[in-house]
């Protein structure tokens, strides 16, 4: 069986998309990125606030990595994190596409009673 290079991009992007969306399904994993929004912060600020330890922190991390939506650096002695929000376009994207999708099959079915209203309206 042959692969266009479409297809394997398509596999690519919802391959990306599974990762966004694991990522952001986690409580601890979007409050995070809300701190990180702010700005950056060492693996230890983020830890602080929070009734997890240092290596739960860091796993949770790990996974927003792997998604994309955070990156790590080593300066000196500490791991600083900063969010990437440009990982997040495949998800905006994804989410657009079908938020269009449904607006126009719900403006339809709107259009659709509305006719259907109408017409049963004229026939009583």
């Amino acid at each position: 069986m042959l692969c266009r290079k479409g297809d394997i991009l398509n596999r690519m992007v919802e391959q990306n998309l599974d990762r966004i969306f694991q990522a952001l399904a986690d409580p601890t994993r979007r409050a995070l990125l809300d701190r990180l929004a702010a700005g950056e912060a060492t693996v230890g600020q983020l830890s602080e606030p929070l009734p997890l330890s240092f290596a739960a922190v860091s796993k949770h991390l790990g996974v927003l990595e792997r998604a994309g939506l955070v990156t790590r650096e080593a300066r000196g002695r500490e791991r600083v994190c900063r969010i990437d929000p440009a990982a997040l376009n495949d998800a905006l994207a994804w989410l657009e596409f079908h938020e269009r999708f449904w607006t126009g099959r719900l403006d339809a079915l709107d259009a659709l009673v509305g006719t259907l209203s109408g017409t049963t309206g004229e026939a009583q």
